[in-house]
């Protein structure tokens, strides 16, 4: 197996699909009998958009590829958090592999997206064309009932650049990109192929692929950055924005008390991310006023729960001397976190959470 990622073209992906299907009665190993169907009565509003279900796939490296994106869909996520972008990318990205570990808790070294960015803007167009088809083809649901919501990191500078931004751009609006071109081209081409997919549903496809984002910061992000870069997605990019928090807004005593009794006490935490990370009061003071200002552009700020924990790397699980954990472990720091923001905006706070299902 390589340890590079390759995306495959459009019509590769949809002919291995309809092959699958047609031979194996599978979608990339999924049975028929296993694919998700909508029904009317489950409907969720967010952002304005109805979704059936509000499960979706943590962003990670599995997000950036197209079938991993269907596959999700096809199990009943219908929240897709895209895995997050940023400047660096491709071949200058310094990642060492492996990068990920994973036993109990999880760990890992891994940077954002390992493709080009615009690859990865690629894959997401494919496979928001691909769930468009699916959900007329299998006659999953009547009509769209799925959310892609991008995410980008993790400074100010990077987001506004020219890269990032034509990528934020191309998600509000697909529909001048080569991509997009070659989608619509290939299915035209093709369309008697499918038995339920017509060329009325092609043309109802949105090329607003993306209303909403996820901001992924560094850990020892200043704050004022923070909150500068949701005031600039909110005002000029128009977007619904959730801010990715870490948990070190719980402080260093609740979060080592808290391993210990699970029987994590061989993890070794960073002091030092505690004192320079966001503290929690400066965060409720940020996310109060935020809120207002969204308010203003009749937009939301919500909050996803939560970013990885730092720890030291004592054993060589991983190259480096930081690791940043999930998984298991991090399940009680995060749900309490959870708690924690609810309580204090009374269960108004949008939360985009991230504790693991079986």
């Amino acid at each position: 197996m390589s340890d590079k990622m390759r995306p495959l073209s459009f019509a590769k992906l949809v002919t291995w699909i309809k092959s699958e299907y047609l031979t194996r009665g599978e979608i990339f190993g999924i049975r028929k009998s296993k694919i998700y169907r909508s029904t009317e009565f489950h409907k969720l509003k967010i952002f304005g958009e109805e979704i059936s279900t509000p499960l979706g796939p943590a962003a990670g490296p599995h997000t950036q590829l197209t079938q991993n994106i269907v596959s999700a869909y096809l199990a009943g996520s219908r929240f897709i958090e895209l895995k997050t972008v940023q400047i660096i990318d491709g071949e200058d990205l310094p990642v060492s592999k492996p990068c990920i570990y994973a036993q109990d808790e999880g760990y890992n070294v891994e940077w954002s997206t390992e493709l080009r960015v615009e690859d990865a803007f690629s894959e997401y167009v494919k496979a928001w064309f691909i769930l468009h088809i699916l959900m007329k083809e299998l006659k999953l649901c009547k009509t769209k009932d799925f959310i892609f919501n991008m995410s980008v990191g993790y400074d100010l500078k990077g987001i506004k650049s020219h890269k990032i931004d034509v990528f934020i751009e191309g998600l509000k609006d697909a529909s001048k990109t080569p991509i997009w071109q070659e989608c619509i081209s290939y299915l035209e081409t093709n369309i008697n192929s499918f038995n339920n997919f017509s060329l009325e549903d092609l043309k109802n496809i949105s090329p607003s692929i993306c209303q909403s984002i996820t901001l992924s910061t560094l850990h020892g992000c200043p704050p004022d950055e923070i909150e500068q870069i949701v005031t600039y997605l909110l005002k000029e990019k128009g977007l619904h924005t959730f801010i990715k928090m870490n948990p070190t807004l719980l402080g260093e005593a609740y979060v080592r008390d808290t391993l210990d009794v699970m029987g994590y006490g061989y993890i070794k935490l960073n002091p030092h991310h505690f004192k320079n990370d966001l503290q929690y009061n400066d965060g409720i003071m940020m996310l109060k006023r935020l809120r207002n200002l969204a308010e203003l552009y009749n937009l939301e700020v919500g909050v996803k729960l939560t970013n990885t924990l730092p720890v030291k790397i004592i054993n060589d699980e991983l190259p480096g001397e930081e690791m940043y954990m999930s998984g298991r472990a991090l399940y009680p720091l995060t749900i309490k976190l959870a708690e924690m923001l609810s309580h204090e905006f009374s269960g108004k706070l949008m939360i985009s959470y991230s504790g693991g299902i079986d």
